[in-house]
């Protein structure tokens, strides 16, 4: 049957099968770690790998100051420019130097501080000072990363990124086999070294073109247009890291380490499939969406992205809420409480994906106000609502504040992007 042309033609779609082929691998991978965690570690071990997780995002952030955004949008429009990269690259030198030296100093001198805030107790001093020493690596893969996504190098992106997560999950389960919980947590801290040296491996000569490395210079030509990426990444990658870390903290302290294990279990699922749909949205919305500058156009491709990602979202979150509990048998045994947390998680993910395809154009466009007006409205309803929900559903509760939060951030995002458009056209008439 011949395919129409519609569809052989349609570059969402081509990046969204190419990237469904390397998550169906991950999603297998990962079942067979999160079993052996399971086995190995138990849900208040998944708590505190999933603690340590959420501090290794709020680093990838801080590291390169929030600067992937705006790596993105500026290589997605000044690719053929070489004037242009280099004033961007030397700006991001400085970004760089800036992050790595505040983060490696924070972590090097409150070690013992940061390790009793995620684990309540300061025996993971020593993990906290070893991210540390990973840091540089932390955030050249951030830089790296940006690069390819700003080229729209889905075929080349997807491959690294699969390779990557293979020898990320062959260091894992090595040290969980020989040192068990602390293996997993230093196999953890040391993942981004394995994953710059894939990226070099396969990319090096195209970042090579596009990093003039030997021209950079300590100045920050760009530095004015970088910094609001900053801030917004600081509302959107540092800030919410934080909260999960302060909910997983708030559920130990109210319920038990278990409950904890469970809600970061749950949340793990989340993120192997949400994977899918980040890569879709720097390798392709935000560069689609900083070349539309009209109502009209900007309609037609967000239903056009609609109308592609989310009946195969769909589709595959009916699969997993009816197979949860053949998934909990497999992979978390014996972890029925579970169960119950699936509809919301899964509601929610579906609203946040349908959500977050009109929030780029916040990115693509730089509009910070609507930017970090929505995203600290998202995390104040996620943080107010998990607590109040916990004290009266349990862990439960988390799940339905994470599915009310998105519920009303959707609608406040359409609006404003309506908005945006509209005092476009009234000042164009």
């Amino acid at each position: 049957m011949k395919i129409p042309q519609s569809i052989r033609g349609n570059l969402l779609l081509k990046m969204t099968s190419l990237n469904a082929g390397a998550i169906v691998v991950r999603l297998f991978i990962s079942a067979i770690i999160q079993r052996l965690l399971t086995e190995y570690v138990g849900p208040v071990g998944q708590y505190k790998i999933g603690q340590l997780r959420s501090l290794s995002i709020l680093l990838t952030s801080i590291t390169s100051l929030g600067t992937f955004n705006g790596i993105v949008k500026y290589i997605a429009e000044y690719k053929k420019d070489e004037i242009k990269l280099q004033q961007l690259f030397s700006s991001v030198f400085i970004f760089l130097i800036v992050g790595v030296s505040i983060s490696t100093s924070v972590l090097l001198f409150f070690s013992k501080d940061i390790s009793n805030y995620l684990f309540s107790s300061t025996e993971y001093s020593y993990l906290i000072k070893l991210t540390a020493i990973i840091i540089p690596f932390i955030a050249v893969q951030r830089v790296f990363n940006g690069v390819i996504n700003g080229l729209s190098e889905y075929k080349k992106y997807a491959k690294i990124d699969l390779i990557s997560y293979l020898f990320s999950a062959l260091l894992t389960v090595f040290f969980l086999f020989q040192y068990n919980l602390d293996g997993v947590l230093v196999a953890i801290a040391i993942t981004p070294v394995v994953q710059v040296s894939v990226m070099l491996f396969f990319f090096y000569k195209v970042l090579r073109e596009y990093i003039q490395f030997k021209d950079l210079t300590l100045q920050a030509p760009m530095a004015k247009a970088l910094l609001a990426f900053t801030v917004m990444s600081f509302v959107s990658s540092i800030l919410l890291p934080i909260v999960e870390i302060d909910i997983r903290g708030m559920l130990d302290e109210k319920l038990s380490g278990r409950d904890a294990g469970i809600w970061t279990n749950m949340t793990f699922i989340s993120q192997n499939y949400m994977v899918f749909s980040s890569s879709i949205f720097t390798l392709y919305v935000i560069p689609k969406f900083a070349g539309i500058y009209n109502a009209g156009n900007f309609k037609k491709e967000v239903f056009s992205i609609y109308k592609t990602l989310l009946p195969l979202f769909a589709g595959g979150m009916i699969l997993v809420f009816f197979f949860r509990n053949v998934i909990i048998d497999i992979i978390y045994p014996g972890q029925i409480e579970m169960a119950p947390l699936f509809k919301w998680q899964l509601m929610g993910d579906f609203v946040r994906l349908a959500s977050l395809v009109l929030a780029h154009q916040f990115l693509a466009k730089k509009l910070v106000i609507n930017f970090i007006f929505t995203e600290i409205m998202s995390l104040a309803l996620f943080y107010g609502f998990a607590y109040y929900f916990t004290g009266i559903y349990g862990v439960e509760g988390v799940v339905m504040a994470h599915f009310l939060r998105y519920l009303v951030y959707f609608f406040v995002v359409l609006y404003l992007v309506s908005r945006y458009f509209k005092k476009k056209r009234s000042a164009i008439e």
